[in-house]
């Protein structure tokens, strides 16, 4: 039995304290409070991949800072008082260090809050510790947004705690006509930015908080902030939003990695995370829940009685209203929920430590996933079994994927939020040379398969393959001597399958590796396309960047694995085949 870390800062106590709240935090505040006291035991063991340790000291600088100023708004002056999810959040920030340099642990932050739970002042409060009490001298501290009036909001609270308080008078600067404030003692500078700020000359952000980042079309202001921020040995980038509308925008990107991140599917040290939502299960009228989202109107009775009210509104009126109050008052992305292909919690619970090992001399499906231009090739192989326990039917999962070596650079040099090198270093990803390392190399994939059967004795009964660009690999297919079955790309084709595996994941009959980050990553990505005119749906990708071949391939082998019957694609019909796939693309993009 492991020893029991004692903790006594505010910080860790809180997260201690509320590591199992359901009652007031969702999970995703939950795993952010897992992660800090994880993180704890980890600083004290002497791991090279981990050389952070937290300073309580450090933390308590900032929230004792915080709990010093003064609101000057409404019937009179009041002084601010830290809630325990804003010290936590502070402290976090503040208090985790380098062990050897001091320099802080996080440079980049993400925290999502519904309307009016103090998203402004949060970052108001950063302003004020960056720009003069944080020994960085001559420093550049920026509010951005995509307007010039919205980046003004963070500027106008740092200057209602500077003008309510006669110690910062004496100590900052504020220049209303410049859109500018200096701290003297430190000669930095806040500046309110909108979307023109190509202009700027030694852009070095020390501080840069992206505003109501869920407004933003792109990522330029972010990515502005972070080129900055580069040869910077100490920085912050930080976004503090409510959720929003385009899930198609940098902002819901940004969301779904936090996610991973939190739930380990991706690694990012330096990525500080605090999502304040509703779980999925939670009845969104009740207001019992509303604290998870609203974490300052929760503990308000008449605030959340008011809430009610515009509740009420919404939910009679619907449409745009009731959109507005589910984004803006219960801080939810509308339409993730109905379109996710998995719920990641269930996927969770499916995973297993069972490997290749535990399905030596077993009968498997092979799905394939073959890319057309160098990118992502998908490889899983599906093996149906019977649980003796229970006499349920059950499906274990085995997945690799393929990029070629220089097109897996590519998306590096673009900035994509997939972890290849990673991926590639725990042996779910292989980069292979062939052809300059530029087209997918069909050889190296079929190696692999051939290996995997030579070495496990794995029974290969079918291998269900996209019929797109498949025609040159079908011969080669026929070596393993079995069914090669094709699956067709359409809704009609693959609603079925699509439906069942979701049904299977909720019964908890799929199992995968748990170490198997790349997978569950595609299983996150995955989303479910419109229906078509008969109601039939597939997966689909939300974003370019996403990764769901995986997903793709799993779901191919899954339609034979289910025990759906299809046709038997012999040598002599992979010509037929091949030319029917092109009177087939209309359907296929349906």
């Amino acid at each position: 039995m492991g020893r029991v870390l004692k903790v006594t800062d505010r910080v860790s106590r809180f997260a201690e304290k509320n590591l199992k709240n359901k009652k007031e935090f969702g999970e995703d505040a939950r795993l952010a409070f897992k992660r800090h006291l994880n993180d704890l035991k980890r600083s004290e063991k002497n791991d090279l991949a981990f050389p952070y340790i937290f300073v309580p000291e450090k933390a308590e600088d900032i929230i004792e800072l915080a709990n010093k100023l003064t609101i000057a708004e409404g019937e009179g002056d009041q002084g601010f008082t830290c809630a325990g999810f804003q010290e936590f959040i502070l402290g976090s920030l503040f208090g985790w260090v380098h062990k050897e340099t001091g320099k802080r642990r996080f440079t980049d932050s993400y925290v999502q809050l519904a309307r009016q739970q103090g998203k402004s002042i949060l970052n108001a409060i950063l302003g004020i510790k960056c720009s003069n009490f944080d020994n960085y001298k001559q420093g550049q501290v920026y509010c951005t947004a995509t307007k010039a009036d919205q980046a003004r909001i963070v500027l106008t609270e740092i200057s209602k705690f500077i003008n309510a308080d006669t110690d910062l008078q004496e100590l900052f600067e504020i220049k209303d006509y410049k859109n500018e404030i200096t701290g003297k003692i430190t000669n930095t500078v806040i500046r309110a930015l909108g979307r023109d700020t190509k202009s700027i000359d030694g852009f070095r952000p020390y501080l840069g908080i992206v505003d109501e980042y869920h407004a933003h079309k792109d990522n330029q202001m972010y990515k502005l902030l972070k080129g900055g921020t580069r040869h910077l040995k100490q920085s912050l980038v930080s976004v503090i939003t409510t959720a929003g509308f385009n899930l198609n925008g940098p902002c819901y990107e940004l969301y779904k990695y936090c996610q991973r991140v939190l739930r380990g599917i991706d690694k990012n040290e330096r990525q500080f995370i605090y999502i304040a939502q509703m779980d999925k299960e939670d009845d969104i009228w009740n207001t019992k829940n509303w604290i998870k989202c609203c974490p300052l109107t929760g503990k308000d009775r008449e605030l959340i009685s008011q809430m009610q009210e515009d509740a009420k509104k919404a939910r009679s009126m619907g449409g745009n209203e009731l959109r507005d109050f589910k984004t803006k008052s219960l801080n939810i992305w509308v339409t993730n929920l109905e379109t996710a292909f998995i719920d990641l919690g269930e996927w969770e619970i499916c995973a297993s430590d069972k490997t290749l090992e535990d399905f030596r001399g077993k009968k498997a499906i092979c799905g394939l996933d073959l890319s057309s231009g160098g990118d992502l090739t998908s490889l899983a192989l599906e093996f149906p079994y019977e649980d003796k326990k229970t006499s349920d039917k059950k499906y274990y999962i085995y997945s690799h994927s393929f990029i070629p070596k220089m097109r897996m650079q590519e998306h590096m040099d673009m900035e994509d939020n997939a972890p290849y090198v990673i991926w590639e270093q725990e042996g779910l990803l292989t980069a292979t040379t062939a052809a300059a390392g530029i087209k997918t190399d069909y050889k190296t994939i079929l190696a692999h398969l051939h290996a995997l059967v030579d070495f496990y004795g794995i029974d290969i009964t079918a291998i269900a393959y996209d019929p797109h660009n498949a025609s040159a690999f079908l011969v080669d297919l026929e070596d393993f001597g079995c069914d090669l079955v094709e699956i067709k790309q359409s809704a009609r084709s693959l609603h079925d399958a699509t439906m069942d595996f979701q049904l299977e994941v909720k019964a908890h009959n799929i199992e995968y590796n748990r170490d198997n980050s790349l997978l569950t990553r595609s299983m996150s990505d995955a989303v479910l396309s419109e229906p078509n005119s008969f109601g039939e749906k597939k997966i689909d990708k939300m974003l370019q960047k996403n990764r769901i071949d995986p997903c793709d391939a799993v779901v191919c082998a899954h339609k034979v694995a289910m025990g759906v019957e299809v046709e038997e694609i012999t040598t002599d019909q992979s010509v037929e085949a091949y030319l029917e796939m092109f009177e087939e693309a209309g359907e296929d993009e349906e």
